[in-house]
């Protein structure tokens, strides 16, 4: 068996290359969008998601994992959007790289301190669970972003992009979707 780390750091590759990929196909056109259309957009995956776990058929040839991993690099790119001191549209690859790594270095650190406080706990939920955690994660983060970002005493919509990565993550650890893809 594999090690949550070793699990944990090829998925993140898989999704940084995709990501690399797509950046040379694409650039960095997202830099467009504000941090509610970039949370829209991870909501119309989740929601995919939980409508093909509650159908239990999908009519589009994208899977799941595909959708799972998308919901990564999205909240890669909204947290890049939330460190951005300054928001140039176009930014080169060695430091798109940077930007990506950091951000997933940080979550990564955040994922090891709260699975040691936790014990593994997620090895024992269920992927739909996860999924309806992801969507109420993301429910939480449109109303803190329809206060303008305020709250009273809740973590922020960092710490929500945050989790959400980490549960995507762990969707496809439990779902071994890269051995598929």
């Amino acid at each position: 068996m594999k090690s949550t780390e070793s699990e944990y750091q090829e998925i993140i590759q898989y999704c940084q290359d995709l990501f690399a990929k797509k950046n040379k196909d694409y650039g960095t056109s997202w830099r467009i969008l504000r941090l509610p259309s970039l949370t829209d957009q991870i909501f119309i995956k989740a929601q995919r998601i939980r409508t093909i776990q509650e159908k239990g058929v999908q009519k589009v040839d994208e899977g799941v994992s595909s959708e799972f991993i998308g919901i990564i690099n999205y909240c890669v790119m909204a947290l890049i959007q939330i460190a951005s001191i300054e928001h140039k549209q176009e930014i080169d690859d060695a430091d798109l790289t940077t930007l990506y790594n950091l951000q997933v270095n940080e979550v990564k650190e955040l994922l090891f301190n709260k699975n040691h406080d936790y014990g593994e706990a997620w090895r024992d939920m269920r992927v739909s669970s996860m999924t309806d955690i992801i969507l109420m994660k993301l429910l939480r983060i449109k109303q803190i972003e329809d206060n303008q970002g305020h709250t009273l005493v809740s973590e922020g919509v960092k710490a929500g992009y945050q989790d959400i990565i980490n549960y995507s993550v762990f969707c496809l650890i439990k779902s071994d979707a890269l051995q598929t893809n």
